[in-house]
């Protein structure tokens, strides 16, 4: 399995992120980041410490740019909520996760109202293996949101039409429906499930609820109603992010093979996301062997925030009588 062990420190020492962590780090609320080995950002469900992945130069060049501009809105006003939440989310998308979670503790502590920050700071701890924090902080979100008007989600990342597909509701309680679902509790997942589709408005947010809410169902043996999971999806819906989701349902109602997704004869997968949807239907579809060997494909890549990735991890954890 590739690891690689460059350390993004001194790029964000560089650029004076560090001072804005200090108010999370006197409140204890960096998670276990004290017991991990140097540099490291987690320690996958497999035991194995995971480093961060250095970005291509472009990229790379990219983010420090964007994170200079973020420092220098905090520092103008280190108390606005926005500035705090752009903050964190540059520095994330870098993989420092637990300097992310820092930032978003920090404004937490300074917004104690504002479900973005618990929002965010879950979702990094989902990034780091944290499954029971996360829990906690969306739960505490999706509370701060009940029965509020849900907003658009800026994207830190847009796609190629400039068109944001989320918005806060729908990605608090899709969060908190992949914590369960990772921890193993396809049950406690069903009404984020529910929650999310009664947010939605577009395409994406459909075909990425029902990927997760179909394999959930599948896995508790409700199969007639994972089924009509599926019958609002079809070949035809305009889909700008999620094409890997769409894709992937076009296989669960037989429009699709599963080797036309992935054949791992032919190839490696063409990605994370992708591919677990694969293993995963060999899984529920009885054929546990050739899902564990998926997995363990899956686990031979990099990227290991990714959600496929670390779902991966879960369930080879399971099948290995593991964590």
């Amino acid at each position: 399995m590739k690891r690689n062990r460059m350390k993004l420190g001194a790029l964000l020492l560089a650029l004076g992120l560090a001072a804005c962590g200090e108010a999370a780090d006197e409140a204890g609320t960096s998670g276990g980041a004290e017991t991990l080995p140097e540099g490291a950002e987690a320690i996958s469900l497999l035991g194995e410490p995971l480093y961060p992945s250095p970005a291509p130069a472009e990229v790379a060049a990219q983010q420090a740019r964007d994170i200079e501009v973020a420092r220098a809105d905090y520092d103008a006003d280190p108390d606005d909520a926005d500035a705090i939440i752009w903050l964190g989310r540059r520095v994330g998308y870098t993989g420092a996760f637990r300097h992310a979670i820092e930032i978003f503790s920090e404004g937490i502590e300074k917004h104690p109202g504002d479900a973005r920050m618990y929002r965010h700071r879950g979702h990094r701890w989902i990034s780091v293996r944290e499954f029971d924090r996360a829990i906690e902080d969306l739960s505490h979100a999706a509370d701060l949101v009940r029965g509020e008007e849900d907003e658009v989600e800026p994207d830190g990342q847009p796609n190629e039409r400039g068109i944001p597909t989320s918005t806060l509701q729908s990605n608090i309680h899709y969060h908190l429906a992949l914590a369960r679902y990772l921890k193993g509790d396809f049950e406690g997942a069903l009404p984020s499930y529910e929650a999310y589709l009664a947010v939605t408005t577009n395409p994406d947010q459909l075909v990425a609820i029902s990927h997760w809410w179909y394999m959930a169902l599948r896995r508790l043996g409700r199969d007639a109603e994972a089924a009509t999971v599926l019958e609002p999806v079809t070949a035809d819906l305009d889909v700008i992010e999620n094409t890997s989701y769409h894709r992937l349902l076009l296989m669960y109602k037989g429009e699709l093979t599963a080797d036309e997704l992935w054949d791992p004869e032919s190839g490696d997968p063409a990605g994370v996301a992708v591919a677990y949807g694969v293993a995963t239907w060999h899984l529920y579809n009885g054929r546990e062997a050739q899902a564990a060997e998926m997995y363990r494909r899956i686990l031979e890549g990099s990227g290991w925030a990714g959600f496929g990735y670390i779902a991966s991890e879960a369930d080879i954890a399971r099948l290995e009588g593991g964590a």
